[in-house]
């Protein structure tokens, strides 16, 4: 067998969401169910979860990654501990002679090097592991559109702040990041410097850097900012406007909602249609919608709900190039959109309400695309479906509450998945 030091898995996300799982099962409910066993467990080593790198060994592993420990008498374990950080244990996934767990995902407070297995009559044994901080993970921008002089916020983990090495933050351009304003292990804010370019935003700490998942001011696949690509032929080219915008103008929502989402709202002030031929765009489809393409690609958007929203669906709808004339789609059963209503979220067996706290970034699988007017789950689009764009506050599927939200909406792109 091979000696690895340190081990880190891409998959290991995915993996601990499938089978861990907290409890142990009543013997008088499951009379097959797990049985401890009694004495002292014993560590031979620890090796890997993947089949083709089984007889590799480690000394240490990066917190929330799985691992296997393999000895004996493992079923006596009742508690594991790695430095102070105590481990959820699956019985299901405990035998005598292999344990998996997935490490801790809390940076520990006090580092002793070792994992510490407990034993059913209160024992200890341990043994020398190792647990590595990843350095952090750059994952989403509160809004992608933060301008110079504004306040912007990142989120994701492990952003670790450290006398002798703090955190840095570097903007495209090799642009640094001077006022950060506060930090949290899954959230900064700072100031954007002057001279920002758009691109990836890198963030160093003491265990080590990470570009970001996503581009600041990304303006790949812009379909709409109402500066230079507007909706104009339609039947509702929108309202625009541009002050308190973040690059220049918008568009806006802004009207009145009845408490049934089927009410045929206030289309002249809650809509926009993009037709492309009507509004001369080459023709074809707004974006590459094979489906080798369409799995990994994401609609985004600015928003800033100024009034508060909670009624229907922002439903977002991609048409055919060619689509002109009508707005029967709104309503067709049959034909695949996505659904934006995040005021629809369940608190107490009731929808709510939803208003922003200034512009954010929206982010939507293009493989989301996948909804009727009213929720139902339909097949996705084939290509030469997505040449043309409208939105409109209407059904959804959820009834809320009367309202009269103002909506303002910039930059609608659809961009790759960055890895």
């Amino acid at each position: 067998m091979k000696q690895i030091k340190l081990y880190k898995s891409l998959t290991i996300a995915v993996l601990l969401g499938t089978i861990l799982s907290t409890g142990f099962f009543s013997c008088t409910e499951y009379p097959n169910a797990y049985k401890h066993t009694n004495g002292l467990p014993e560590v031979l080593y620890v090796r890997t979860t993947n089949p083709t790198t089984a007889d590799s060994l480690l000394d240490g592993a990066y917190l929330s990654n799985l691992i296997c420990i393999v000895g004996n008498n493992l079923r006596s374990v009742h508690e594991l501990f790695f430095n102070d950080k105590q481990a959820i244990l699956n019985t299901s996934l405990i035998t005598d002679h292999t344990l998996l767990v997935s490490v801790p995902k809390s940076i520990p407070a006090v580092v002793t090097d070792k994992m510490y297995l407990i034993t059913f009559g209160g024992d200890t044994v341990s043994y020398d592991f190792k647990t590595i901080v990843p350095p952090p993970a750059v994952n989403a921008m509160k809004c992608e559109y933060t301008p110079e002089g504004g306040e912007a916020v990142l989120y994701g983990d492990y952003f670790l702040d450290d006398p002798n090495k703090p955190l840095k933050i570097d903007m495209a351009g090799n642009v640094p990041v001077t006022d950060i304003i506060s930090i949290d292990t899954t959230e900064v804010h700072f100031i954007v410097p002057e001279g920002a370019l758009k691109g990836y935003i890198n963030v160093t700490t003491l265990y080590g850097f990470s570009r970001s998942k996503f581009q600041y001011k990304d303006d790949r696949g812009m379909i709409l900012d109402w500066d230079n690509l507007n909706a104009n032929g339609g039947w509702r080219a929108g309202v625009l406007a541009s002050d308190g915008g973040i690059s220049g103008n918008y568009v806006v929502f802004k009207g009145n909602l009845s408490a049934n989402a089927n009410d045929w709202p206030d289309e002249d002030h809650l809509s926009f249609n993009l037709w492309g031929t009507a509004n001369g765009r080459p023709e074809g489809d707004l974006f590459d919608a094979s489906k080798t393409n369409i799995a990994n690609m994401l609609l985004k958007f600015e928003v800033n709900v100024v009034a508060p929203w909670s009624n229907d669906a922002l439903q977002i709808v991609f048409t055919s190039w060619d689509t002109t004339g009508t707005n029967g789609y709104y309503s067709d059963e049959t034909y695949a959109r996505g659904l934006w209503m995040p005021w629809a979220t369940i608190d107490g067996g009731k929808p709510g309400s939803y208003q922003t706290d200034g512009w954010t970034t929206v982010t939507i699988p293009i493989t989301d695309f996948i909804k009727s007017p009213t929720g139902a789950v339909l097949e996705l689009n084939d290509a030469g479906f997505w040449g043309g764009l409208s939105m409109m506050l209407y059904k959804g599927g959820v009834n809320g509450s009367a309202c009269s939200p103002e909506m303002w909406i910039d930059n609608i792109r659809v961009v790759p998945v960055d890895k």
